[in-house]
């Protein structure tokens, strides 16, 4: 059963192995000591989320993460390995991570604009879980075409 975990320092090893599999999307990381400290900071703080493979110890036994900022109310980086798209991990990561983002703010991310056929796939599940196009990102580090994903605040009213 695939079960969600708060990353730790254990499972930096798979971390840095998805990187190196999303680099060509991303551009580098796993050499950038920036991104390195950050990835080790958002492990410390409790605010990386992964499902482990237990039994093929593929990635380092990792199949997929998500980061966040509480404080910027934003999901920071969202990969699944690729032998392990397709089955359902994104939808858990998804949901996982919105239960520790405060829904009555605007919730953000920056992700592949629609022309980006790798990127359509999380496009897809961004807008399943209430996120539209929002502005206009940058092209990232690999020099791709991104945008930034908003999901609107709900206000409570007691």
């Amino acid at each position: 059963m695939q079960q969600i975990h708060i990353s730790d320092l254990f499972d930096m090893p798979g971390w840095m192995l998805l990187a190196m599999e999303a680099e060509p999307l991303f551009g580098p990381m796993v050499e950038n000591i920036d991104f390195f400290n950050g990835l080790r900071q958002a492990l410390l703080d409790g605010a990386a989320f992964c499902i482990r493979d237990e039994e093929s110890r593929e990635n380092c036994g990792l199949c997929g993460g998500i980061i966040i900022s509480k404080e910027n109310n934003s999901i920071v980086w969202f990969v699944v390995g690729e032998k392990f798209r397709n089955k359902g991990i994104g939808k858990k990561l998804m949901a996982e991570a919105m239960k520790h983002l405060n829904h009555s703010k605007p919730i953000t991310v920056n992700t592949f604009e629609d022309s980006v056929k790798d990127g359509l796939a999380a496009r897809m599940l961004y807008h399943k879980f209430g996120f539209r196009d929002s502005g206009n990102g940058e092209n990232n580090p690999a020099g791709i075409p991104t945008v930034i994903m908003t999901r609107p605040g709900k206000e409570c009213f007691a």
